[in-house]
């Protein structure tokens, strides 16, 4: 494995390990406000404040007493004052801990809609390119017609049908099922192009005339033959679904605060005044450019290992 695969390999199991421990390694309760810390800077050490605008802080000389492995890795042992090791919002809460919590979400729905995107994508696309002739016809139309339809339209219609505040689940189903829509297309017709090269090539047609089974040809050459190129097309579409959830939560479309996500955390960085006294609000889109990082570098190598 080259090195920037494996540095690839290493971003996104960090991220991935992050989000799946958040209620280990966060500091605080993510629903925790301590107003007397709004817009605080990270610090390990006790604070005061000093004025609310622009919010000041003191730095005091005694450091905060720590709690280690008391249902968490680590936390403040005073209620009153939690430790900040990435500071706090405009609400005094703990961003580190947002951030975590914000991982499992948006993370989770970018691979909710990933699985069904590649999985849908992946089948059409072999029968496509596998059968050809009018199920390839159709099948590529209705993927043409799928990448041609606007999506933020469409989500403004499925968010008028709801009520104001839908359910959770309700909501992620939904958010799911759009970047689904959404990403099929594409790796339909990434899997049918391979596919149908594949398919005239000597070794299938040899395996026709000796007379297996379209199921054993899929089976045995299609299949194997795609499986690079599902890979390079889920890594690709990984960066773009957590965009699209940090975008539609941004224009509020998506997940709404006190829920916390990439996206709805981001909206807080949007203020001038905020960002400009905080500039820890931006965390959430440094963790979504690590992802797109990762993907990328795995991408990259996953494209070159399917092309040889």
């Amino acid at each position: 494995m080259s090195a920037a695969r494996r540095l690839g390999a290493a971003i996104l199991g960090l991220l991935a390990l992050a989000a799946v421990a958040a209620p280990w390694l966060a500091t605080s309760d993510v629903s925790s406000q301590h107003p007397d810390l709004a817009l605080a800077p990270p610090s390990l050490a006790r604070r005061a404040l000093v004025e609310r605008l622009p919010p000041t802080y003191r730095t005091l000389d005694d450091r905060l007493p720590l709690a280690w492995f008391d249902g968490t890795l680590v936390r403040s042992a005073d209620p009153a004052e939690p430790l900040l090791p990435l500071g706090s919002d405009s609400l005094g809460r703990d961003q580190w801990t947002r951030l975590l919590h914000g991982a499992r979400l948006s993370l989770g729905l970018a691979l909710a809609g990933l699985a069904g995107a590649v999985g849908l994508g992946a089948l059409l696309g072999l029968v496509a390119g596998g059968h050809g002739g009018w199920p390839d016809t159709i099948l590529m139309r209705v993927a043409d017609l799928f990448i041609a339809w606007p999506v933020l339209y469409v989500v403004l219609v499925l968010r008028a049908v709801l009520p104001l505040a839908p359910p959770f689940t309700l909501l992620f189903t939904l958010m799911a099922l759009v970047l689904t829509l959404a990403g099929w297309p594409i790796v339909a017709r990434a899997v049918r192009a391979v596919t149908a090269v594949e398919r005239t090539r000597e070794s299938v047609l040899a395996a026709e005339a000796a007379g297996a089974t379209p199921t054993w040809i899929l089976r045995r050459h299609l299949l194997p033959a795609a499986l690079p190129v599902v890979a390079t097309q889920a890594l690709l579409l990984l960066p773009a679904f957590i965009l699209a959830e940090a975008t539609l939560s941004f224009v509020g479309l998506g997940f709404a605060d006190p829920r916390p996500s990439w996206g709805t955390m981001l909206i807080e960085a949007a203020h001038p005044f905020a960002l400009r006294h905080a500039p820890w609000l931006l965390a959430p889109a440094g963790a979504i450019a690590l992802v797109t990082l990762g993907a990328t570098l795995l991408a990259g190598r996953a494209g070159d290992d399917g092309a040889r």
